[in-house]
């Protein structure tokens, strides 16, 4: 019963954070909602007794490649907002 609880609460987090995502205009704002959604993915499969899948989603999407997109993001120039 509780278990349940929590996966609804995790797929309602994971569906907020990739709106979220989808609608922040600053980018490093949406990267940071991507890596969230990434970890409540990854909880998600911990949840359901999955632990490579859980393993695998945090350690090369919510470690990796956020850590890409960050760096990607701070060495582009960007305009100054007027």
């Amino acid at each position: 019963m509780f278990i349940d609880a929590v996966q609804i609460f995790l797929i309602i987090a994971t569906i907020v954070l990739a709106i979220l995502t989808i609608e922040i205009r600053d980018l490093l704002h949406s990267v940071i909602g991507l890596c969230g959604m990434c970890i409540t993915i990854g909880i998600l499969f911990g949840t359901l007794n999955a632990p490579y899948a859980m393993v695998f989603q945090l350690l090369i999407y919510a470690g990796a490649s956020i850590v890409l997109f960050i760096s990607v993001i701070m060495l582009t120039t960007r305009e100054a907002k007027e």
